[in-house]
């Protein structure tokens, strides 16, 4: 009898346990506390499909317990038909639930994917900020175009204004990915994606690859400030004051492989770089099959 209790007691304490632990990584899940209405909409689909499969998940487990219960060894009233090949009703469930679930999920999907479309712009009142990113080893090189700067391993914008990016690849293939704020897109050498984002209110967050890139993968982060529009202008100022040039000149330096690259700035960017280094793959014949959409 102690035996029991003890087991008891431990079987508890380690449901009790994973519970708790959970519910800390619940708090850490960065894609389950959006700050954007792109990540928002992605969350809820998530919440939606996991709501609409826990029709057939619910009840399997509610079954599989009461059947545990009901012919149990010691419940002489249980009928027992050894002989039971087949039941209509038991196969109308079986076929039915699952293939109106099937469709109620695909049509479900088919609708948001249309809706969070990466390349379809946002709608807003004020502008979108274009900003070209390049993916590389082991960093992330963002040219904001119409400012004339470049940062490492930094992309800044005004909270409340959607941001449009243009996104490539100078190495191997890469997921960018920023969980609070948009979904992962790839980056392609040869090519570009497209991706929108907006952030609801001033607020920091992380950025990484989320695909395997080589040794440096796992230090591939980048910072995410949203902040005001007085806040972003003053942030471009700095930038034009405190960095480097980066042309054909300076930018092979950037591009060789490094790890944990600090936030680095370049106060003038060559015209069109970001174009040339897609032209790069493309006439040297590795360019991927998927068309260019701009």
């Amino acid at each position: 009898m102690r035996l029991a209790v003890t087991r008891w007691r431990g079987a508890a304490f380690a449901a009790g346990l994973a519970v708790w632990t959970g519910a800390c990584d619940l708090r850490h899940a960065a894609v389950l506390d959006p700050k954007g209405p792109i990540a928002l909409a992605e969350r809820n689909l998530l919440f939606d499909a996991f709501s609409v499969m826990m029709i057939v998940i619910v009840p399997i487990i509610v079954l599989t317990l009461w059947f545990a219960w009901r012919y149990r060894a010691s419940n002489t009233k249980a009928v027992y038909t050894p002989t039971w090949a087949n039941s209509v009703r038991i196969d109308a469930l079986t076929w039915l639930i699952p293939t109106v679930i099937v469709i109620a999920v695909a049509v479900l999907l088919w609708r948001s994917t249309h809706r969070l479309d990466p390349y379809r712009p946002l709608e807003s009142k004020e502008p979108p900020i274009d900003v070209q990113v390049v993916a590389q080893d082991w960093k992330w090189l963002f040219i904001y175009p119409e400012q004339g700067i470049a940062v490492v391993n930094q992309l800044v914008f005004p909270a409340g204004r959607p941001v449009s990016l243009r996104i490539t690849s100078d190495t191997v293939m890469n997921s960018f990915y920023v969980p609070q704020l948009a979904g992962q897109i790839y980056a392609m050498a040869g090519m570009q994606t497209r991706l929108q984002m907006l952030a609801d209110q001033p607020g920091t967050f992380v950025g990484r690859n989320s695909q395997y890139s080589g040794g440096g993968y796992s230090q591939q982060h980048f910072e995410v400030q949203a902040m005001s529009q007085a806040d972003f202008d003053a942030w471009v100022a700095r930038a034009k004051q405190g960095g480097t040039p980066l042309d054909a000149t300076t930018y092979p330096a950037l591009a060789a492989k490094s790890r944990a690259n600090p936030i680095t700035y370049y106060s003038t960017v060559e015209p069109k770089l970001f174009d040339t280094i897609i032209d790069k793959y493309r006439h040297s014949g590795h360019a991927h099959s998927a068309p260019v959409r701009r």
